[in-house]
Order: C-alpha cells, then sequence, then structure tokens
C-alpha cells in the first residue's frame, strides 16, 4: 500500500474519532491537587450519570446515581451521552472579611461534563465537579438554551452509596427545625431510633421516611472521617438525606413548598454544591475550607461598617424558670395598633429602661461592644401559637422601654444596641414591613439586628428550610445590607458558607443551643459533636459564658442545672467560633466570679490563624486561635461525660520570644453533674517549644490565654 494513502488514511480516521470521541467516551477521571483523592464520572445504562470517590485509594462514595427529576416535563435522569468536557486547575487565595483565618486557600481540579439528552432535541445540564485537598464539591447547572427556560423540581436523585456501616452523629430529616439533640450510632441502627431521637419541638415537621440533616458527621471502620453536607444555599430548598440502612446509602430528599413541589428554575441557573469533605484525621474536617471556597466572594463594595461583636444581653433572664418575661402585659389577647399602655403589666417585663441601663453600664465597664434587648417591642402577650400573622410590627416599643432615652444613653457609654426581631413565624408579615424597621434602626443607632423565626412559617404550609424561605433569609441580609445593618438569624436554615457572599449575615442559631440548657439540658457530648456538624456551615450565636450553672439558685422550684463545667463555658469562646459572642449570663452572676469573667473580657471574637490541635467528634475538641492582628493566642478545649488530658503543644507561637499563659481549668472535684463551678486560674511561662498536659474534668474544659511577655 502507498505509504502517502497510508498516513491520509490515519489522519482522517484519527480526526473522525475526534469528532465522535463525545459520543464514545462515557468516563472520566480527576485527582486531588496532592493526588490524595480520585473522581470517576461515568454513564452507565440507558445514559443515567454516577460518580464515585476515593481517598488514598480507600473507597468513600461508591459508584452513585445523580439526576433530577422534573414535573410534568421530562426529567434529568438518563439519556444522556457526554458532548463535551473540560478540566481545569486554580490556586488562589482572598481574604474574609471577618473569620478563622486572614487568608483563605482555594486549590481545586476541577471537571466540567457537558451531557445531551437526543430524545428531547439534545436538551444539556452541566455537571461540574471541584476535587480539592479536603474533599469535593459538585452541583447541576442548568444553562439558557432553546427548550429550556422553566421547570418544577419534582425531586433530586443524589445518591451518597457509603462504603460500610458508618458510625454517625445524626439528627432527624426535618423540614422546619434543627434544634435537636444528636444521636450518636451506626447507619443500619438509624431506622429503629428514629422515633426516639425525633423529640417535640416548637414547630416541627419530621420526615416520614427514615432520614437524617446536614451536615452529616461520619467516621469509618478503616478510620476515614467523612462530612456531607451543601455549600451555596440559594433560591433551592435544603437538602436533607433519605437513609437506605440495608446498603448504607444515602439519597438527597428536598424540602417542599405548600404544594408539594421542591423547587421552581430558570435558566440559567444551578444546584447549590453538594459537599463531601473526607480525611483520615479528625482535626483536618473542622480546618475545612471547601464550604467557603465554594461560595461566591462578596459583592458588596463597602464592608467597612461590617465589625465583630461581643454583647450581653436582656435574654437569659427569660430562661431561669420565669425571672423576668418578653411580654409587658397580663393579658393574652393583644392586636397591633391598639393602646399597648392600658394593658395590665405583669410586673416580670424584663425590657425595661432601668435594667437596660444596667446592662449598658455593666457592657461599658467591661469593654463589651453591645447590648442585645429581647421583649422591648409590642405583641409577645400573644405571639406563639397562634398562627398569627401580624404580632409584631418591629416599630413599637412597649410603655417601659424609652427607644430615644437608651439610644442616646448608649451611645454616651460607646455601647451599640442590638435590635431584636421576633416574626414569629410570619415573613410575610416582616416582609411587609422590612424596610419600615431597617430604617427604625437606622434612625436609632442600632448597627445589627436578631432575626428569629419560631413557630409555624406564614405562607401557611411553607417550611423553615424550603425555597420560599431560603430566598427570605437571603432578602433579609440583602435589605439589610442597604442599611449597614448585621443579621443574627434565629430558627432559620442551617448556614451553607453564605456568610462570604453576605458577611452583614454573620451569625446564625440553626440548632439546639444553650438556652436548651434551661429547658433539660443539653448532652456533654453535645458540643464535641457540633463543630463537626452545625459548624461546617458558618458561625453560630451558640451564647455561652454561663456561670450560675445551678438553676435552683434562683429559687423557682425544679433541679435543673447547665451540663458542663464553669470552665468549659470559657472554652466554647475558642471552639464554637463566631464573629458575635455573647456573655449570655446576667450580669450579676460575672460580679461572682470576676476572675473567670476575665477571660470573657479578654478573647478575641475574629481571628488571623486557627490550629485545631486534637479532634474526636462526640469526644473533644481542642483548639488555639490567634487574635486578629495581635500577638495573642487563646485556646479552648472541651470534652464529653468522660474525664480527659489533653496533650498540648504551642509550637504555633512564634519561636524565640516568652508568653504568659493564663489557664483557666476544672477543679479536680469539677463534674458536669457535680460541682460544676469548681474552677482554678493559674499562670504559667510558655514558647514555642512547651508541652503541658491538662486535666479537663467529666463534661468539662479548659481556657488559656496568651499574651508576650512585656519587654522590660
Amino acid at each position: 500500500m502507498n505509504p502517502n494513502y497510508k498516513k491520509k488514511a490515519l489522519r482522517f480516521i484519527t480526526a473522525f474519532l475526534v469528532l465522535l470521541s463525545p459520543l464514545l467516551v462515557t468516563s472520566q477521571t480527576i485527582t486531588s491537587p496532592d493526588k490524595n483523592f480520585s473522581l470517576q464520572f461515568e454513564l452507565k445504562e440507558n445514559g443515567r450519570p454516577y460518580y464515585s470517590l476515593t481517598y488514598k485509594d480507600k473507597p468513600v462514595i461508591k459508584s452513585s446515581k445523580l439526576g433530577i427529576e422534573v414535573k410534568d416535563a421530562p426529567s434529568f435522569m438518563d439519556g444522556f451521552t457526554i458532548s463535551k468536557s473540560a478540566q481545569l486547575t486554580s490556586d488562589t487565595s482572598w481574604e474574609p472579611v471577618m473569620g478563622e483565618e486572614k487568608t483563605i486557600r482555594n486549590h481545586y481540579n476541577e471537571l466540567e461534563v457537558t451531557l445531551a439528552q437526543s430524545q428531547n432535541n439534545n436538551r444539556i445540564i452541566k455537571l461540574r465537579f471541584r476535587l480539592f485537598n479536603d474533599g469535593l464539591g459538585f452541583r447541576y447547572e442548568f444553562p439558557k438554551q432553546a427548550d429550556l427556560n422553566y421547570f418544577v423540581i419534582k425531586e433530586e436523585h443524589t445518591e451518597f452509596n457509603l462504603a460500610g456501616n458508618h458510625k454517625i452523629f445524626w439528627i432527624p430529616g426535618d423540614y422546619d427545625t434543627n434544634e435537636y439533640a444528636y444521636t450518636t450510632s451506626k447507619i443500619a441502627e438509624i431506622p429503629a431510633l428514629q422515633k426516639k431521637a425525633t423529640i417535640e419541638i416548637n414547630a416541627q415537621q419530621p420526615i416520614s421516611k427514615p432520614s437524617v440533616q446536614t451536615p452529616s458527621m461520619m467516621k469509618s471502620d478503616n478510620g476515614l472521617y467523612i462530612n456531607i453536607h451543601e455549600a451555596a444555599l440559594i433560591n433551592y430548598p435544603a437538602m436533607q438525606l433519605e437513609v437506605d440502612a440495608s446498603s448504607f446509602k444515602f439519597k438527597s430528599h428536598l424540602v417542599p413548598d405548600a404544594v408539594g413541589n421542591k423547587g421552581y428554575m430558570q435558566t440559567d441557573t444551578q444546584t447549590p454544591w453538594r459537599t463531601i469533605v473526607v480525611s483520615d484525621k479528625a482535626t483536618d474536617i473542622l480546618a475545612s475550607k471547601l464550604i467557603l471556597n465554594l461560595n461566591e466572594p462578596t459583592k458588596y463594595k463597602d464592608v467597612s461598617w461590617i465589625k465583630p461583636v461581643k454583647y450581653i444581653g436582656v435574654w437569659w433572664e427569660y430562661f431561669v424558670a420565669g425571672k423576668s418575661t418578653w411580654a409587658y402585659g397580663k393579658e393574652n389577647n393583644v392586636k397591633l395598633g391598639q393602646d399597648f399602655s392600658k394593658l395590665t403589666p405583669n410586673g416580670k417585663h424584663g425590657a425595661t429602661n432601668e435594667r437596660v441601663i444596667h446592662y449598658i453600664d455593666f457592657a461599658a465597664k467591661n469593654g463589651f461592644d453591645a447590648v442585645l434587648v429581647e421583649g422591648w417591642n409590642v405583641g409577645w402577650e400573644d405571639w406563639i401559637g397562634n398562627w398569627k400573622e401580624e404580632v409584631f410590627d418591629f416599630v413599637t416599643p412597649y410603655p417601659d422601654f424609652d427607644v430615644a432615652k437608651l439610644r442616646d444613653y448608649a451611645a454616651s457609654k460607646g455601647v451599640k444596641i442590638i435590635m431584636h426581631h421576633e416574626t414569629s413565624g410570619s415573613a410575610t408579615n416582616y416582609e411587609r414591613r422590612l424596610d419600615r424597621a431597617f430604617q427604625f434602626m437606622k434612625d436609632n443607632n442600632y448597627g445589627a439586628v436578631k432575626t428569629g423565626y419560631v413557630g409555624q412559617i406564614i405562607p401557611r404550609g411553607e417550611h423553615h428550610d424550603g425555597q420560599w424561605m431560603v430566598n427570605h433569609y437571603i432578602n433579609v441580609a440583602e435589605r439589610a445590607a442597604d442599611y449597614k445593618i448585621m443579621v443574627n438569624s434565629h430558627e432559620a436554615v442551617r448556614p451553607t458558607g453564605l456568610h462570604r457572599t453576605y458577611p452583614n449575615w454573620f451569625a446564625q442559631e440553626s440548632a439546639r443551643g444553650t438556652e436548651f440548657e434551661a429547658m433539660g439540658g443539653l448532652n456533654p457530648d453535645h458540643t464535641t459533636i457540633l463543630p463537626f456538624t452545625r459548624l461546617m456551615g458558618g458561625p453560630m450565636d451558640f451564647t455561652p459564658g454561663i456561670f450560675q450553672t445551678d438553676l435552683t439558685y434562683y429559687n423557682t422550684g425544679g433541679n435543673q442545672h447547665v451540663n458542663t463545667t464553669l470552665a468549659k463555658q470559657l472554652a466554647y469562646y475558642v471552639t464554637m467560633y463566631s464573629p458575635l459572642q455573647m456573655a449570655a449570663d446576667i450580669p450579676e452572676n460575672y460580679d461572682r466570679f470576676p476572675d473567670a469573667f476575665q477571660f470573657i473580657k479578654d478573647v478575641a471574637v475574629d481571628w488571623d490563624n486557627t490550629y485545631v490541635l486534637e479532634a474526636e467528634p462526640g469526644d473533644y475538641v481542642t483548639i488555639a486561635r490567634k487574635a486578629k492582628g495581635k500577638n495573642e493566642w487563646f485556646v479552648g478545649s472541651v470534652t464529653d461525660e468522660n474525664s480527659r488530658t489533653a496533650n498540648l503543644k504551642f509550637d504555633y507561637l512564634p519561636k524565640g520570644k516568652k508568653y504568659i499563659a493564663t489557664i483557666y481549668a476544672d477543679g479536680k472535684d469539677a463534674s458536669w453533674n457535680g460541682k460544676q463551678q469548681s474552677y482554678v486560674v493559674s499562670t504559667m511561662k510558655v514558647d514555642s517549644k512547651t508541652t503541658l498536659k491538662q486535666f479537663m474534668a467529666p463534661g468539662g474544659g479548659f481556657a488559656i490565654s496568651i499574651k508576650e511577655v512585656p519587654a522590660k
């Protein structure tokens, strides 16, 4: 055969294969930058997309289906061919407005796969995978195209086919609350434990099938730590996880709306990222910034007004068995617009001029930035349980709360007052009044607001974690930014890293917090789990700092106590990250323990660096942090119901310098259910070579403040 003919034929065949390659290629593989992770994407039977993930050659996610089921239209489930694929590497850094690190590296390898459905006029979707050194993020994308404008999601069918019967730290799947206590079990045990775990909450709708919420934290028998969550939850319902306990498989379950639909979509659009953080070290899970990195940078031009806040508040006294109340009057049937000065005072109203001035004075004396005041506004007499739409107007104070007087007094002391907007779940009422409420705040020098969504949601039939409410929370953050107001939301959907995009949405509750210590108590292991679950998505307004742990102190009956030691309450300021930190107890109780209170006054709330020293979910967490812009470090360590000795290194300190460490530790006889207020304060000199073994009592902890030795 003519050699030239051979060359021409070879070139033709090569070109033909290149043209056909999108139809022939059915799988793609990428690895993480450090090569520890490997992701495989492939099309299997009938063009159905699947993915799998390994870490250091250990299976994390076995071959798992992907797909979106659409209502009254062809679904994005199968019939696909790969029409195009592309890979890229990105390695950048960015600085958060506030955070655990001054600078965050964003380094990943990306695979973008374009899938076409020939039976639907080659309608396309894209699957985008980003593989980091700490795990995987992926999402569905729907480009604008001739045959795809609007569609309604019936269900998302993303699977997480786990490699074994892992130990899991979980709360039940629910459309309206994430304030459950955590259960620790094997995946296979979830169905049998679901009923017991689904304790009564004020507003809830548990999923009927065995299910868990995200962030879901697991540990495999072969030593892998696996965390499943989502990032950048925008214009989409939150993802729950249905549990197939026999095959150890999770499947996405989206929160529905009032008519049962899951999401209303218009192209160009995308889903949130589904995230899988993995390591063979528990400390790496807590150090991961994968979820933050998958969120978009903020578009705010000016962020100078967004600042960390340390605050106290007229709050805890409402929980300690009726010491005071949110409501002003005795009546239980009130309406907006009536003359509230004619109500019969109940004699226990907490938000009075006198009481608030006392808190302002305490804040000013001890260097706090702000005072939260709950119960200042009319409507609290019948605010809960009636599914009532117009409960609060967010601008009218009770007769014993003088807005102008307290505004001016706080300003004279260099203290801000934090506004409180409890909506009682009536988001429609709040949205109608939002601009007026924020203008009222701006006029009266309020720089931050605590929002609340206790109760069933209005619009009736919507859920706290559905698409409508997800968009509502974001709308509140965006509108607040127009008025330079920071937002701390309670009873909202759990966070997904959106504090990068909306940095004024700087804290959330969205979990079982300190208030439950006055309502039956938190399990001693609760706060050794939260950093691996709820806090993976963003800062939590946990409201620590309760010093009067025995609540019988208030002589109101019962034998309730806070299930921690006093020293553990101090440790929370380091282990439970938030740029908004509350000293939650009553001022009088801090006056009784001035040496312990010193740590709360000293501890930073914004950080340059974070070092996760020791951790095991459900057992213990030890974290050190460097204060933003200062040569000061703080350490916090907490344990579960077992006593423990932490092994500390100080090698994060600059070499060649000496420091004074003030240690706030459990007393030898301390215990979460015994002598909770037993603590000792000591000092020692430390440097980068120092090691320390520090005791923690059952349910206890310790905190350390580290400062440079002053130059002579």
